[in-house]
């Protein structure tokens, strides 16, 4: 019986993060006034002054990229000599209850493997409390989970298959029933090195009582199966080893990886768990917790993943990913005030830059990509009324420079792994921004007609043989 007063989104939320707060609600009423307020000026002024308002867009895009490009060069910079790492310290007499999320849905083919790999965690097995979130439709994966006939300190809990279907609200479900004092989620094709959870204990010891994640560092166990995750794989590199340590370095907002990430339990409930809503619940929560006042770091671990090497699978996962960033960003911005005052202006800063500005990026690069293009073919003049020389300098930093930096970035990223073999392959990434971008564009109209859609990414699909 639904409480009165409340909706069904509401319902599905855990106590302490409010509708207002979820991706359930695309827009708010005010949000959707400024909208259709800003597109109508925008029509007017274009009707008015058309060439004057390209001209002002090309100049205001311009100008951010150079700021883009300045900032991701200060931020990764002191990681050319810097290594983000935890004091080590005494272990303790007795190890903490460790609660283990792993949603499976559809993951009948890895079961075996991510059991082997929670099996093999360095951790007292009296001290773990692992938790298999399964739907209750989902058969095939039940029947891998059965045949393995697993005992303490497994539980397997079922959910049942209601609207939303995502990660996060199985997630949820796991928290709800959480024994530990600590809490890391793993996906079903994870492999953690066997310590994380005493690293993770141990840093958080040390750390600030504001400290309620550590984010562990994630990476892929099949890069070199071909070109495309040999990208990927550069890519994530430069995102967990040189961006997020340079926002924590920074004391930023952090948006969070989809997994290894570890909580304090008591913090994670008062902060209300993940938006089910939310596609890109990792994100959202990280911004959450530092609006509420809490604070990530990064652990000197690694886990390492399954890419996606097949593009369609690749394809889903990166609109998803987009899809759930823009959700994030607009559930951020519905009081800018608030927000700002929870941020401080700095802060804010990296928050626009970060979430807003790798969307805008995406979405914007194929017009740049195709005006470019189109001048090389054509040796238009009609460009030069968008291009006076100082904005077509630059344009031309941005496009030179920025463009290095990222691949200078993938570059230094799997250099400073030590896989020599995928810095080639980092330093020519053209057709992976491309690539990048028509899965942002899709999805954007996903975000339009299926916001809460959580496009599946098959697991398993990787032959073993040719391991990084």
């Amino acid at each position: 019986m639904r409480k009165p007063g409340t909706s069904c989104a509401e319902e599905i939320l855990l106590p302490g993060l409010s509708l207002e707060e979820s991706a359930a609600l695309r827009l708010t009423a005010k949000q959707g006034g400024w909208l259709l307020g800003g597109i109508a000026g925008f029509l007017y002024l274009v009707s008015r002054y058309p060439w004057g308002v390209l001209f002002f867009l090309n100049a205001s895009v311009t100008i951010f990229y150079l700021v883009l490009t300045i900032y991701k060069i200060l931020l990764i910079w002191p990681a050319e000599d810097e290594k983000i790492s935890q004091p080590k310290m005494p272990q303790p007499e007795q190890w903490p209850t460790y609660t283990v999320l792993v949603p499976l849905y559809q993951e009948a083919k890895v079961v075996n493997q991510i059991i082997s790999a929670l099996n093999n965690l360095d951790y007292p097995s009296e001290c773990l409390d692992i938790k298999l979130l399964l739907e209750e439709d989902d058969t095939a994966t039940i029947e891998a989970v059965e045949k393995i006939a697993l005992g303490p300190p497994y539980q397997v809990i079922l959910l049942s298959p209601c609207h939303p279907r995502t990660k996060p609200k199985a997630c949820n479900e796991g928290l709800k029933q959480a024994r530990g004092e600590y809490l890391v989620i793993y996906d079903a094709e994870d492999k953690p090195e066997p310590d994380q959870l005493k690293r993770a204990v141990l840093a958080f010891a040390q750390a600030s009582p504001l400290v309620a994640c550590f984010q562990a560092k994630l990476n892929f166990y099949n890069a070199s199966q071909n070109l495309l995750t040999a990208w990927f794989a550069a890519e994530y590199s430069a995102w967990f080893d040189l961006y997020l340590p340079g926002l924590a370095r920074l004391d930023a907002p952090i948006p969070l990886g989809g997994t290894s990430n570890h909580f304090r339990v008591d913090v994670l409930r008062t902060v209300g768990g993940w938006d089910p809503y939310n596609v890109a619940e990792d994100c959202d929560l990280g911004i959450r917790l530092y609006r509420r006042g809490w604070r990530t770091r990064i652990l000197d671990s690694t886990t390492w993943e399954e890419a996606c090497g097949h593009l369609s699978q690749w394809w889903k996962q990166r609109s998803r990913w987009v899809k759930g960033y823009l959700q994030t960003y607009l559930v951020h911005l519905r009081h800018p005030i608030t927000s700002l005052r929870q941020l401080g202006w700095q802060k804010t800063f990296h928050f626009h830059l970060m979430v807003g500005g790798l969307l805008l990026c995406l979405l914007v690069n194929p017009v740049y990509w195709g005006l470019t293009i189109f001048w090389l073919i054509t040796r238009s003049q009609l460009l030069n009324q968008f291009f006076p020389p100082a904005i077509f300098f630059l344009s031309a930093f941005c496009l030179f420079v920025g463009n290095f930096v990222f691949a200078y970035t993938c570059g230094l990223a799997v250099f400073r792994r030590h896989d020599d073999r995928l810095v080639k392959a980092a330093l020519f990434t053209p057709p992976y921004w491309l690539l990048m971008s028509l899965a942002s564009w899709k999805g954007f109209w996903q975000f339009l007609f299926k916001p809460f859609h959580w496009e599946k990414t098959a697991h398993g699909l990787f032959t073993p043989g040719v391991q990084s």
